[in-house]
C-alpha cells in the first residue's frame, strides 16, 4: 500500500480563560488539545478519527488542512509537509467542515464557478464538472437560488462539492453528516464510497459508530487528544461490536487518568 499520509507527534495546546477553566473544571490555564498524535493513511483507503466532541478530532483535521500550525509534530501529505509547504499542502487537499459558513448572499453557481477559479480550475472543466456534481446532489434544481433560501441539507451538499471542485486526491471530512436528515445523509455516505472506488483517499472525523462501520478501512480512537487505538475495524473490535469497545476504550483511558 502506498502511504499517502504520515502525521509525526502532532501537539496542539490553547490556553484558557478564567471563564474556560471553570467549564473545564480545571485550573490549569493550558488545554492539550491533541497529544503527540501519530498515524499513517494509505492511497485509495478511508481512514475515520473516531471519537466524543471535544476529543480532538476537528483540532487535529484543521492542522492537517494548514488552518492552525501545531505547537510541535509535522504531518505530510503526499510528500508536502504542512509547516513548509502549506501552499501545496493546500493545492492537494479538499476540505469539508461544519465550520465552513457560506455566505447566504451568493447562489452555488456563483461558489461553484469563484472556488473554481481560485483553485485555477480550467473553464471547460469547470462546467463540466459542475454539470456532474450539481445533478448527482440535486443542487442544478437551486443553482441560481441564494444560499439564505436553501435548506441546512443543500447547504451541506452545496458545501461538499465546492470542496471538491478541483478533484483532490487527498480529501477531508470533519463530521460530513452531522446535523443531516437520513435520505441526505445517504447520499453523502454513498458519494463518499464512489470517490474511495476512485482511489481517493478520505480522512474523516466522527463520533457516530455506524459511518465508521460502514465507511472506514482503518479508524483512530482519539479520546482526550490521544490515540488509544488504531487498526482495522476487524481487529480492534474482535468479537465486540464497536460501540462497546469504544466505551471500554473510553472507560480505561479516562479511568487511567483520574
Amino acid at each position: 500500500m502506498e502511504e499517502i499520509l504520515k502525521v509525526e507527534n502532532l501537539r496542539k495546546t490553547f490556553k484558557l480563560s478564567r471563564k474556560q477553566q471553570k467549564l473545564e473544571r480545571t485550573n490549569s490555564s493550558i488545554k492539550v488539545a491533541v497529544d503527540n498524535l501519530s498515524f499513517t493513511a494509505y492511497r485509495g483507503e478511508i481512514f475515520g478519527l473516531l471519537g466524543p466532541n471535544g476529543a480532538g478530532k476537528t483540532t487535529t483535521l484543521r492542522m492537517l488542512a494548514t488552518l492552525i500550525r501545531p505547537d510541535s509534530g509535522n504531518a505530510y501529505i503526499d510528500g508536502a509537509s504542512i509547516i513548509t509547504d502549506e501552499e501545496k499542502v493546500r493545492g492537494k487537499i479538499g476540505f469539508l467542515t461544519s465550520e465552513l459558513k457560506l455566505e447566504d448572499f451568493f447562489t452555488p453557481e456563483y461558489l461553484f464557478n469563484f472556488f473554481s477559479e481560485l483553485y485555477g480550475v480550467e473553464k471547460g472543466v469547470r462546467d463540466s464538472r459542475k454539470r456532474e456534481l450539481f445533478a448527482k446532489f440535486g443542487i442544478d434544481r437551486f443553482a441560481e437560488v441564494k444560499l439564505a433560501n436553501l435548506s441546512t441539507g443543500m447547504k451541506q451538499k452545496v458545501s461538499l462539492v465546492i470542496s471538491i471542485v478541483h478533484d483532490p486526491d487527498f480529501i477531508i471530512f470533519d463530521e460530513p453528516t452531522n446535523g443531516l436528515d437520513v435520505l441526505t445523509a445517504k447520499v453523502v455516505t454513498d458519494f463518499l464510497l464512489e470517490l474511495k472506488a476512485a482511489g481517493k483517499t478520505i480522512i474523516l472525523s466522527t463520533h457516530i459508530f455506524g459511518l465508521v462501520e460502514k465507511l472506514c478501512d482503518r479508524v483512530g480512537v482519539i479520546i482526550d487528544g490521544k490515540l488509544v487505538a488504531l487498526d482495522t475495524l476487524e481487529n480492534i473490535t474482535k468479537e465486540k461490536n464497536l460501540e462497546e469497545t469504544f466505551f471500554d476504550l473510553y472507560k480505561n483511558t479516562v479511568g487511567e487518568e483520574q
